[in-house]
């Protein structure tokens, strides 16, 4: 196999932060374009040694190239005249960037498979990923370093601190799949394990900026290539007829299964306290990735007439999850499970379907992402708690502690026609 890929994707952002409270009719205003125009040649070729044995490899390379225009501009006196605000700029704009970054990468990939009959497949493989750099679109350029000591941020201090470098990870995989019983029973195995560098965190965080050449807290973007990250675990998949329909021969009882475990840690994350560069990957989680996750899907078919009617039920279950790198008490979800029902008929030569069906059944409250801008410890990422016992806010005298939650219980009908 010879491949070529081609991809140009626009993504442009607007909006307001209204600091109101910090400063009266304060508005920190963001525009920003960044473009992204990635290329690549990519092969893959499979030699078979014996009938059992085959060894492949593969590799693509890759041009990736990111075009920024980053504008960041104070107002007073309400929001920005974009979102029809009456505020009027206010000083010089914080950021007024425009980049270029290009990124060229090989990434290979191999593996050999072994196969002592056709219902089982061993197999190993080793794959390098690349995911390009940028520049972040909600940074603000006078907080780059002065690298002159001239209080002039040149345009190359603006654009190191506003950009971040690719992402790689060296990924290995081993497992087995196989059929028993003449195919009423699928399984498959397999363990892996990642390891990740220059590992980009993506954030928002309070930070300081000069309004009228006063330090004023405001909001800041800021994306970091923070450090290591290793990612190891199993997973478990499997397949049951558990029943069959003599008369027709087709499956009628069946149990699907499946079963993941993840130890996803940082093994080093560098962020700036107090001016100095500080290793504190031991407190920090990787964010969105449970340790555990499973679900069982039972279900059941029989023939109603010259149609069929099918019955199923879906109950999957996450362990903790952690909305961001910084453990968060009051926006992290601890463990879950969502309990899913259909039936569905099908017409005779399945000419149409009609289902009803059922999500979150037992409607199950859960936090699936948040925003926050409450105070931590730098080092520790302890959540701090004022006087009254709640979050101190972290972004002057405001603060956000928001979470998004999951769908409720959903019960909806649904139709299909072929013709």
């Amino acid at each position: 196999m010879i491949g070529l890929y081609y991809l140009d994707a626009k993504a442009d952002t607007a909006f307001d932060v209204r600091l109101f409270t910090t400063v009266p009719g304060l508005t920190a205003f963001t525009q920003a374009n960044v473009d992204t125009e990635t290329y690549a040649i990519f092969s893959d070729f499979t030699f078979d040694i014996s009938q059992q044995l085959s060894v492949s490899a593969g590799g693509r390379y890759t041009w990736d190239e990111r075009r920024a225009d980053i504008l960041r501009q104070n107002y007073l006196g309400g929001g920005s005249p974009v979102f029809d605000g009456a505020g009027i700029a206010f000083g010089a704009p914080s950021t007024n960037f425009k980049g270029t970054s290009k990124f060229r990468k090989f990434t290979p990939r191999f593996s050999v498979s072994y196969k002592p009959t056709s219902d089982h497949n061993i197999y190993a493989s080793y794959s390098k990923g690349f995911k390009g750099g940028g520049f972040d679109p909600r940074g603000v350029g006078t907080n780059a370093p002065d690298l002159n000591g001239d209080g002039i941020r040149q345009d190359g201090e603006i654009a190191a601190f506003l950009s971040f470098a690719p992402e790689e990870v060296d990924s290995y995989e081993v497992g087995y799949k196989g059929n028993f019983m003449d195919g009423a029973l699928y399984v498959a195995v397999a363990g892996f394990y990642a390891d990740y560098k220059d590992v980009q965190i993506p954030g928002s965080v309070a930070c300081t900026v000069s309004v009228g050449g006063v330090a004023t807290p405001s909001f800041c973007g800021v994306v970091s290539n923070a450090g290591k990250a290793r990612f190891k675990g199993l997973e478990f998949e499997s397949n049951a007829r558990l029943g069959r329909d003599l008369l027709s021969g087709g499956d009628r009882l069946n149990l699907s299964t499946a079963i993941g475990f993840i130890d996803a840690e940082y093994k080093e994350y560098i962020t700036n306290i107090g001016g100095v560069p500080t290793d504190v990957a031991a407190n920090r989680k990787v964010q969105n990735t449970p340790r555990w996750t499973a679900s069982g899907t039972l279900s059941y078919t029989a023939p109603v007439g010259a149609g069929s009617i099918y019955l199923g039920s879906t109950v999957s279950w996450r362990s903790k999850t952690y909305q961001f790198e910084i453990p968060n008490p009051y926006i992290d979800q601890k463990g879950y499970a969502l309990w899913d029902a259909s039936i569905v008929y099908t017409a005779p030569d399945d000419r149409w379907t009609l289902g009803l069906h059922g999500k979150n059944l037992l409607d199950k409250e859960y936090k699936t992402s948040g925003y926050t801008f409450v105070a931590a410890n730098a080092t520790t990422g302890a959540i701090i708690n004022n006087a009254g016992g709640f979050p101190t806010p972290s972004l002057g005298r405001e603060g956000t502690l928001t979470a998004f939650y999951g769908n409720p219980r959903q019960v909806f009908l649904t139709g299909t026609v072929k013709f």
